[in-house]
Formats: C-alpha cells, structure tokens, sequence
C-alpha cells in the first residue's frame, strides 16, 4: 500500500508529473507501417529487459512520489506472460487509481479474462482499418478476424474502458472515419484518431501520407456537420460528441504536438530508462541502482532528476534526436 506523498514530482514548468507509462517489452507481433519494419533488430539481451520484481519496485517508488495513473504499452504487452499480475500488482498500490493497457488485441482472447479479474480500468485498442485486406496491408499480418473478434468480446464486457485507437493516414485510411464513428453510437468508447509521427523504421512518414489534425477536423465536419465540441483530456485536444451517440470523437495532434505545455507523464522503457519526452533520446537508466539494491529512496531521487530535466516542449528543442520506432519507448 502507499502513503500519501510528501513531495510529489513536479517538472521546473511547475507541472505535477502524475502519469506513468511502462513499456514492458519492445516486442511486437505486427509489423505496422508507421511504425515497425519487417526486419526491424528484436532486442538479444535477455537481461537488459526489466523483469517483474523490478516493475513493481518502480511502480512502488512511482506511487510514493505521487503517481496516480499506470499503463503498460510496448511493444506489444499482452506478449508479456505476466502481463495480468503486472496489472494487479499496479491496483495494490492505493494511490494509483487508473491501470490502463495499450494494445493491437491480437492476443486479447488469451488474457481479458485475468485482466478483468486484475482489476484493469481501461483499454486503448489500437486498430487503423475495419477492412481485412486493408488490416493486412498496413500490418503485414493477415489478422484482423481475430482483431475484431476480440475487439468484439471486448466492447460486450462492459468491465472496462475502452478507446479505440486509429492512425489516420492520406490515401490508406482516411475514408474510413465514419465507419469508426459508428462505433459511437451504442458504444460509450471514445474513437481517437491520431496524427501520423515520424518514428516508424524510415518507411512511410517521406511519403505524403500524413493528415494533420486540421485536416482531419476538416473530414470530420464533412461527415458530421452536427459535431458538439466537449472537454477532453489534454492529449485528446480537440473532443466531441454526436447527438444520439453514446461515445466520443478526439483527434490526437501527436505531431503538432498542440499539448506540451500540459503534458504530466514520463515513460519507461523495456530496458529501464526513464524518458521525459517522446523526443528524448537518451534518458536515465534504473538498471544500475534496481540491481544493485540502492534502495527506493535512491531510486526516488533519479526520478526528481529525470523530471528536472523535463523539457517545456521537447519537439521544438529535440532538433535530430529522432527514435527509430516507437516500440523503442512505448506508446
């Protein structure tokens, strides 16, 4: 259980860093197009991945310092075997009131059942077409019965949270936003539609294909004339409703990056660094203080320094330190 912090972690823009995400493995079972090549380098050593012990520690450490929300990403997390008890380990700490999980459902059928009973709030469900051969192109795994099976079973739970992630993509996808707006109607899910970025392996960001988000308003307004602006979070900047829909609609400005100065997470990676920014490089490695049992309080401090050295907007002052793929840090 964790007491009530005493000094939570706040960023020198004076913004409270409350939100974590866990990259618990940078393996992947799609190869998606903005993302992963087909011959994209699997990590080899074994033991630079954190193992689950040391993931707990940190969540541990994480919630004394004030950290309300957890989610695992990848990668793929549901190819993490202990994906379930990573969950329930997260919900034992009382401060932590939000366990989320970020996946391509592939594997869903194999794990909701645990994850219910783990206690997971919410799932972001990562799906860019509602067309098989479309699904297959742009993942280059012919998958996608299986996909929407499993997103099926998952939107007739009702146990759990569901957003549905979309990268919208000129010419590949861009004629399918009111095929996942439907998904709003009997469904309260929000339906995020996301900017291209351009961490995918040098394969398609050069190509003309992105749409940003003013354009996707555009398609949006095109199709739905009738849409109600709403409050979102601040990485869905712009929300809506529809009169008669139980969801929401957001559009993601993952590259115009319209949300930096709000921004509240930190990010660790597979091999136990902690990243401040999607356009940080490097980050500080945890390995060395987890194995040689340094202590939580020495863990701790390595966090306040991460966090001082938080970026005001790590777009703009990254200039070239751009990653390979995103599985290198997670979503």
């Amino acid at each position: 259980m964790s007491k009530t912090p005493q000094n939570p972690l706040v960023d020198t823009f004076h913004r409270s860093v409350d939100y974590v995400r866990i990259a618990v493995t940078s393996q992947c079972n799609l190869r998606c197009s903005y993302c992963m090549s087909e011959g994209h380098e699997e990590r080899s050593d074994r033991f630079s991945l954190l193992n689950k012990e040391e993931m707990i520690t940190i969540m541990k450490v994480l919630a004394s310092l004030g950290v309300t929300k957890v989610r695992f990403t990848g990668g793929e997390p549901l190819l993490r075997q202990d994906i379930a008890e990573l969950v329930g380990e997260a919900k034992k700490n009382s401060s932590i009131k939000n366990v989320g999980l970020t996946t391509n459902g592939l594997l869903l059928d194999r794990f909701l059942p645990d994850l219910i009973a783990a206690g997971l709030d919410a799932i972001n469900f990562s799906i860019d077409t509602l067309d098989r051969r479309r699904y297959h192109a742009i993942t280059r795994r012919d998958e996608y019965l299986r996909v929407q099976k499993n997103l099926d079973k998952l939107l007739g739970t009702g146990h759990i949270a569901v957003k549905l992630n979309v990268v919208l993509m000129r010419d590949i996808n861009s004629d399918e936003i009111s095929r996942f707006v439907d998904f709003t109607k009997d469904h309260a899910i929000t339906v995020r539609f996301m900017e291209l970025q351009p961490f995918d392996d040098n394969q398609i960001w050069r190509t003309g294909r992105f749409l940003g988000a003013d354009k996707i308003q555009e398609l949006l307004n095109a199709h739905y004339p009738e849409l109600q602006s709403v409050n979102g979070s601040a990485t869905e900047y712009f929300s809506y409703t529809l009169p008669g829909h139980n969801g929401s609609i957001a559009i993601i400005p993952a590259f115009t990056r319209n949300f930096c100065s709000q921004c509240n997470k930190i990010r660790i990676t597979s091999d136990g660094k902690i990243i401040t920014c999607l356009y940080n490089k490097e980050g500080l490695s945890l390995l060395p203080l987890l194995r040689s049992n340094s202590g939580d309080q020495a863990l701790a401090n390595l966090f306040r320094t991460a966090v001082s050295q938080k970026p005001e907007d790590g777009k703009h002052s990254a200039k070239n330190a751009v990653r390979t793929s995103m599985s290198e840090i997670g979503g």
